[in-house]
């Protein structure tokens, strides 16, 4: 059983079915001591597992908070291989499983399989790629099963009939994109995550994690009656950019609501 196997029974050993809250940052936003920081920080606050995001020129799964967010780390110097040293340097005491998300052609560049075995060696435990095809994911996959990395799959709202063999085929967890569009806090996320749960669930027992657009305890309570996890990602990074240095404290005050209404 792979660690974020484990992370979503643990879940699941405190309720009755895995509620998983999957929090996001953007790795080196505002620089990388902070980034540190908040890994304990939401550790501390009950994130289960947590996702760090790959700053990238072109983000196109991405809303305007967290370009801006790939922005800053980018021009605080923030590079994959400092990304990689740094999960290195907290894997052993971090405690709960985490993840890259990054984007196809920053791996394709950094060579697939050297790219795979870096996160392997640091002890990342999964790779979300959104802009990667399910049907053409093989060549990426491969590296990642031999290594021991999960491949985590996206599914979404115009995925129609491939969501059961994709649930059938794939490992970790399901990243159930919520809404059709970019990143962003939405003021309403529609029952469309629902009937993509509802469809996986006669299919396959694999967990589902809702993101996209999740912003406010009160969605992450809604979401957590009918998924199996919560993700939430550019209201996090909001409170990032709003304090800067200063953010570990309001990061990790949002952070427990977000948790404390999943329960």
């Amino acid at each position: 059983m792979s660690n974020i196997s484990k992370a979503f029974g643990r879940a699941a050993s405190l309720q009755a079915r895995p509620k998983a809250f999957i929090p996001f940052i953007t790795g080196g936003d505002p620089d990388l001591e902070t980034t540190r920081s908040l890994l304990y920080t939401l550790r501390d606050a009950g994130a289960d597992l947590i996702e760090i995001g790959v700053p990238f020129s072109d983000p196109i799964a991405e809303g305007p908070v967290i370009q801006a967010a790939d922005e800053r780390a980018l021009r605080a110097g923030c590079t994959v291989d400092k990304l990689f040293d740094l999960v290195a340097s907290v894997r052993s005491d971090i405690g709960v499983p985490i993840l890259f998300m990054t984007y196809f052609n920053p791996i394709f560049g950094y060579g697939l399989d050297r790219f795979i075995e870096k996160c392997a060696g640091c002890g990342l435990d999964g790779l979300i790629v959104p802009d990667l095809p399910f049907e053409e994911r093989d060549e990426l996959l491969g590296p990642c099963l031999s290594r021991g990395v999960e491949l985590i799959s996206l599914i979404a709202p115009t995925s129609g009939e491939r969501v059961g063999h994709i649930a059938r085929s794939s490992g970790g967890f399901l990243y159930c994109v919520s809404s059709l569009g970019v990143t962003g806090e939405r003021g309403e996320l529609g029952d469309s995550a629902r009937r993509m749960v509802e469809q996986v669930r006669r299919v396959s027992d694999i967990p589902c994690a809702v993101g996209f657009g999740v912003s406010t305890p009160e969605q992450a309570g809604e979401i957590a009656g009918f998924a199996d996890g919560v993700i939430v990602g550019s209201a996090i990074v909001r409170i990032i950019a709003e304090h800067g240095r200063g953010c570990a404290a309001p990061v990790g005050e949002f952070a427990k609501a977000i948790k404390g209404a999943m329960l």
